[in-house]
C-alpha cells in the first residue's frame, strides 16, 4: 500500500498556481466524487488547481463537477458539447490550465495523499521537462500495490524502447508541451502516441519513485474488455511514435528496438480474445504488418519478417512451434480445467446445447426473484406492467417445486433443471432477475439481461465486499465479475445507489435510475388499500400494528431476532399486535413467538401488503426501510449491535447520523420511544422527510413503466432531475 507522503511545509495560497491536474470524466459518476477528494483535500498542497472536463457523459459527472466546483475554488469545470473521446477532452482541459506543470489524472482513478506537495517539491528542485512517478494498482479486493516504480530517467529515442509508460505517471511541463506542439490525437490508445511523444522530445527527465498515482483495475468496461475493431488504432498510435522525427534520425539499433516494443505491445492486444474475436485478427494483422514494413530499421528478426511478410497463417504457425515444448508443458498443467469444462459442458446437457442453436424467441422473458424462491419483488411488478403495456411479450417465471403453489393463478413457470426450464432460457429474448442466473445460463448475443437487485443498498455490496469479513461468506468475486457482465441494464430506486453500484457493480450496459418497480403499489396506495391489507392479515380496526423486519447476519446460522418481540408486545400493551418477518434467507423459517400478539409472518407471501398493513416499522440494517419510507408512516431503526455491524459488514452511509426517525440503541430506548409518542413526533417526520428525499424521490408509482417502456418498447426514459445524493453523508 503506498504511504502518504512525507509532511512539506505548506505553500503559499496566494501564488500563482504550479500544477494543474486535468480530470477527464466518462461515464465514472461513481468514482469521481473519490478522484476530486484525492485531489482537492491535500491540505498542504497549494499552487494547484483541478480543471474537470466532463466529456458530454451520459451520466451525472457533470452534475458531480459543477455542485463540486461551486464549492471548490481551486476546481473548474469544462462541458464539452458532444463526447470527444479522452483525448481531447485532456487537450480542452490543458488549453485551460495555467500551472507550470500539468497532471493527467483519469476520473475513475486517485492520488496518494500527500503526493501533490510531495511531487511540487521535487518539481521546484529539478525542474525537469517531465517527471515521471511512481504508480500503484487497485484491484477488485480494493488491494492496493505498488505497479511501476520508474528506473532510470530515459529520452530521445530510447523511451519507445522501454514498456508504454501510464499517463498518470507523467507530471509534464506545460511550456514544453505548448513548444514542442504536442497534444492528445483522437481515437483509441491516444495515450501511448502521448506519453512517448513527450518523453521522446523531452530534453531533461526525472523520476520520482514513491507511488503518487492509484490506478484502478477492477472497472467493467474497459478497453481490456471490450471487443472493437477500433483496438486496430493501437497500430495508429504507434506509428506516429515510431515516426517522430527524434525517432526516425535515431540508430538503426534503436529503431529496431522501439519496432520489436511495438510489435510486441501489438500482438499482445491482438491475441486478447477479450479485445480482439478470431475472426478480427487477420484484419488487424494486415495493419501490423504494414507497420513493420514502413518502420523496420533493417531485416530484424524472424518474427518481425514473418509480420512484415503479412503471411498471418504462416506467423501463427511460427508461433505455434515457437512455443514448442513448454506449450505441451502448459497444456499437461491446465489439464484439470479441462475437465471442469468437460463436465459444466454435460451439466448443461446436449438439449441445453441444442436449444442455444435456435433462434431466439423475441417474445419471450423469463421471470426470476431471490434465486427461484417465488413471484416477488421487481421482476413481479415488471411482469405484471409488461402483460398491460406489451402484452406480444409472453413472460414465464422459474420457480424451485416447493414454491410453485404460491405462485398466482395463470402465472406460467418452469422448473429449473427440466426440459422446459433449458428452453426457455436457452431462448428467450428478455431475463429479467432480482438475483442471479447460475453461471451457467449462457448470454447468447441478442438476448437482454436486466438486473432489478432487491434493495436500496446500506450494507455493503458486489465488488465493495471483500474488504469487510462477514461480508464474504460464500463470495466468490469472479464470478460475480461474470455475472455482472452479462447485464444488459440495471434498476436502481435512487442516486445514491446509482452511484455506489457504479463502483460495486461496474456494468457494460445501461443503469435505469428509475425507482423500484416493486413500490409502485406502495406509491398509489390508498386508505381502500391499506384496509384491504389488514383485512387480509385478519387485523382489527382499533389495533396498533408494528411489524418487526430485521436483516440477515451472516453470523448467524439461523433467524436469531436481537429484538425480543415478546417482552415488546407485553410492554406495549394488548392494543399492539407485532408481525414478525424473518429474511428471505432463511426461507420462511421464522422464530416461533410466545407472545399471543406476536404472528410470525415470515412465510407470508408479499411483503408490500406487510406495509400497507402496518403502523410503524422496525427494522435495523435491512433495506425494507427505504421501501417502507414510500409510505411516510413511522419509521424505528432498533440497532443494538451497529458498531459491530458496520465493522464486520459494512454500510454505505451513516445511519446512526441520518436515521429515518427514532434510533434506539436499547430495549429501553425503543420502549421509551413508543411511550412518549417519539416514533411519530415532529422530530422523527421531518427526520422522515430528509430520508424520503434522498432515497423516495423518484417512487412516483410509474417505476415498472418506465422499465417496461425502456427495455421491452424500447422508447427513451424522460429525464430525471438532476438530483444529487451525497455519499459521506
Amino acid at each position: 500500500m503506498p504511504q502518504p507522503m512525507p509532511n512539506i511545509t505548506k505553500p503559499d495560497f496566494t501564488k500563482p498556481n504550479f500544477i494543474s491536474v486535468v480530470v477527464p470524466a466518462h461515464n465514472v459518476q461513481g468514482y469521481l466524487d473519490e478522484c476530486l477528494d484525492s485531489l482537492l483535500r491535500q491540505q498542504q498542497t497549494g499552487g494547484a488547481d483541478v480543471i474537470g472536463v466532463d466529456d458530454a457523459s451520459p451520466d451525472h459527472c457533470g452534475v458531480v463537477l459543477d455542485e463540486r466546483a461551486a464549492i471548490e475554488p481551486r476546481l473548474t469545470v469544462v462541458h464539452l458539447e458532444a463526447n470527444a473521446g479522452p483525448g481531447p477532452a485532456r487537450n480542452a482541459g490543458l488549453a485551460r490550465a495555467t500551472g507550470e506543470y500539468v497532471w493527467f489524472v483519469d476520473g475513475d482513478d486517485r492520488v496518494v495523499p500527500g503526493a501533490l506537495a510531495a511531487i511540487e517539491a521535487k518539481l521546484r528542485e529539478i525542474k525537469p521537462d517531465v517527471l515521471v512517478v511512481g504508480t500503484a494498482r487497485e484491484n477488485w479486493k480494493r488491494t492496493v500495490r505498488p505497479w511501476r516504480t520508474p528506473g532510470t530517467a530515459v529520452s530521445g529515442a530510447e523511451a519507445l524502447t522501454r514498456w508504454p509508460p501510464t499517463l498518470g505517471a507523467l507530471v509534464v511541463r506545460r511550456q514544453f508541451l505548448l513548444d514542442a506542439g504536442i497534444e492528445f490525437r483522437t481515437g483509441w490508445y491516444e495515450d501511448i502516441a502521448f506519453a512517448y511523444a513527450v518523453l521522446a522530445r523531452a530534453e531533461t527527465t526525472a523520476t520520482f519513485t514513491p507511488a503518487c498515482y492509484i490506478r484502478r483495475f477492477d472497472r467493467e468496461p474497459s478497453l481490456r474488455t471490450t471487443r472493437s475493431p477500433r483496438h486496430a488504432d493501437a497500430v495508429a498510435q504507434w506509428d506516429y511514435a515510431l515516426s517522430l522525427p527524434v525517432v526516425s534520425a535515431a540508430a538503426p539499433k534503436v529503431r529496431r528496438r522501439a519496432l520489436d516494443r511495438a510489435v510486441t505491445e501489438l500482438l499482445k492486444i491482438m491475441e486478447d480474445e477479450r479485445r480482439v474475436p478470431r475472426g478480427g485478427r487477420r484484419a488487424f494483422f494486415a495493419e501490423l504488418s504494414a507497420l513493420v514494413r514502413k518502420h523496420a530499421a533493417s531485416a530484424g528478426g524472424r518474427r518481425q519478417r514473418l509480420i512484415a511478410a503479412d503471411s498471418y497463417a504462416a506467423y501463427r504457425a511460427f508461433s505455434a512451434a515457437s512455443r514448442g515444448l513448454a506449450g505441451a508443458r502448459t497444456a499437461v498443467r491446465n489439464a484439470p480445467a479441462s475437465v471442469k469444462g468437460a463436465a459444466r459442458r454435460r451439466f448443461l446437457s446436449w438439449y441445453y446445447r441444442w436449444q442455444l442453436r435456435r433462434p431466439i424467441d423475441e417474445n419471450l422473458a423469463v421471470y426470476a426473484a431471490y434465486w427461484y424462491r417465488g413471484y416477488a419483488c421487481n421482476p413481479a411488478a415488471v411482469f405484471e406492467k409488461a402483460k398491460e403495456l406489451a402484452p406480444h411479450v409472453r413472460g414465464v417465471w422459474v420457480v424451485k417445486p416447493e414454491r410453485r403453489k404460491s405462485l398466482p393463478k395463470g402465472v406460467p413457470s418452469v422448473t429449473p433443471g427440466s426440459r422446459a426450464y433449458l428452453r426457455a432460457i436457452a431462448r428467450a429474448k428478455y431475463l429479467v432477475n432480482n438475483a442471479t442466473f447460475p453461471p451457467d445460463v449462457v448470454k447468447r448475443p441478442g438476448s437482454v439481461h436486466v438486473q432489478t437487485h432487491h434493495g436500496t443498498p446500506l450494507k455493503t455490496m458486489g465488488l465493495d465486499q471483500p474488504k469487510y469479513p462477514a461480508s464474504t461468506v460464500g463470495y466468490n468475486a469472479e464470478r460475480l465479475r461474470r455475472n455482472i457482465a452479462k447485464w444488459d441494464f440495471s434498476v436502481t430506486a435512487n442516486r445514491h445507489t446509482t452511484l455506489l453500484w457504479e463502483r460495486q457493480f461496474p456494468i457494460k450496459g445501461e443503469t435505469l435510475e428509475t425507482g423500484y418497480p416493486r413500490n409502485d403499489r406502495l406509491a398509489v396506495a390508498t386508505p381502500a388499500d391499506v384496509a384491504a391489507a389488514r383485512a387480509e392479515l385478519g387485523i382489527e380496526p382499533d389495533e396498533r400494528v408494528v411489524v418487526y423486519a430485521p436483516t440477515h447476519r451472516e453470523w448467524h446460522a439461523t433467524f436469531t431476532p436481537v429484538l425480543d418481540v415478546d417482552a415488546l408486545a407485553e410492554a406495549l400493551g394488548p392494543q399492539t399486535r407485532i408481525l414478525l418477518r424473518g429474511h428471505y434467507f432463511y426461507d420462511g423459517v421464522g422464530f416461533p413467538p410466545q407472545h399471543p400478539r406476536v404472528v410470525d409472518v415470515s412465510s407470508f407471501g408479499s411483503v408490500e401488503t406487510l406495509y400497507l398493513a402496518a403502523d410503524v416499522l422496525i427494522t435495523d440494517y435491512s433495506s425494507v426501510m427505504f421501501d417502507y419510507a414510500v409510505l411516510d408512516k413511522p419509521l424505528v431503526i432498533f440497532a443494538p449491535d451497529w458498531e459491530v455491524y458496520t465493522a464486520v459488514r459494512g454500510v454505505t452511509f451513516d445511519l446512526a447520523a441520518h436515521p429515518p426517525g427514532v434510533f434506539a440503541r436499547t430495549f429501553d430506548d425503543l420502549v421509551e420511544a413508543f411511550r412518549t409518542g417519539a416514533v411519530d413526533d415532529e422530530a422523527a417526520a421531518e427526520a422522515r422527510g430528509r430520508f424520503r428525499e434522498r432515497f423516495c424521490a423518484l417512487e412516483d408509482g410509474h417505476a415498472a413503466e418506465r422499465v417496461v417502456r425502456r427495455v421491452f418498447l424500447k422508447e427513451n426514459l424522460p429525464i430525471t432531475a438532476d438530483r444529487r445524493v451525497h455519499l459521506d453523508a
